[in-house]
C-alpha cells in the first residue's frame, strides 16, 4: 500500500475512506503508541488540505502532555479545565470548534490556528489523551471530518494493547 504523499482527492467521504484504509494498514501488528501517533499525526497531517497542525496530547494522570504531532512547537501540557483539548478531554466528546477565538479559555499555542477539531482518545472507559487538529482557516471542520476523524481515532485505539 501506498500513503499519501500528497493531498487526497474526491469528496470528503472518499477522501476518509482512503485515509481509513491507509491508517489500518499503517498501523497494522504495531502495539506501540508512540510509533502509531506519530505516523498517524504525520499520515493525516500530510492527507488532507488546511491543516497547520495535527497531533496527540496524551494523559498522564492529571494533565495532557504533547506527543507526536506535526506541525510548529506546541504548549507542552493542558490541564483538564482549560482550552478545547482539555475539554474534549474532561467530557470525553469530541469538540469542533469552528472559530476558536470564540472558544471560552482558548489555548492559543500557534496564534494561525483559526479552527479545531478535538477527539478524545477513550479505551475501556479511562481517558488515554486526545486527537488534536488545527486549521489557519475559519470553520474548516464540519461533521465529515468529526466522523472521518473519530474513525482515525478509533483505529488508533484498537492499536494499543
Amino acid at each position: 500500500m501506498s500513503f499519501a504523499s500528497q493531498t487526497l482527492t474526491g469528496s470528503k467521504p472518499e477522501q476518509y475512506a482512503q485515509l481509513v484504509e491507509q491508517a489500518r494498514a499503517l498501523l497494522a501488528g504495531e502495539p506501540d503508541r508512540i510509533a502509531n501517533a506519530a505516523n498517524l499525526a504525520a499520515l493525516v497531517y500530510h492527507a488532507l488540505p488546511d491543516f497547520n497542525w495535527v497531533g496527540f496530547y496524551f494523559f498522564d494522570g492529571r494533565e495532557l502532555v504533547v506527543g507526536p504531532f506535526q506541525g510548529l512547537p506546541a504548549c507542552v501540557r493542558i490541564p483538564l479545565d482549560k482550552g478545547v483539548c482539555g475539554a474534549a478531554a474532561r467530557t470525553h466528546q469530541t469538540q469542533r470548534v469552528d472559530d476558536v477565538d470564540a472558544f471560552p479559555g482558548h489555548i492559543a499555542c500557534d496564534s494561525a490556528s483559526r479552527s479545531e477539531l478535538v477527539v478524545p482518545l477513550v479505551k475501556g472507559g479511562e481517558l488515554v489523551g486526545v486527537l488534536d487538529l488545527d486549521s489557519p482557516r475559519l470553520a474548516r471542520f464540519d461533521a465529515d471530518d468529526q466522523e472521518g476523524m473519530e474513525r482515525i481515532a478509533a483505529i488508533f485505539l484498537d492499536s494499543l494493547t
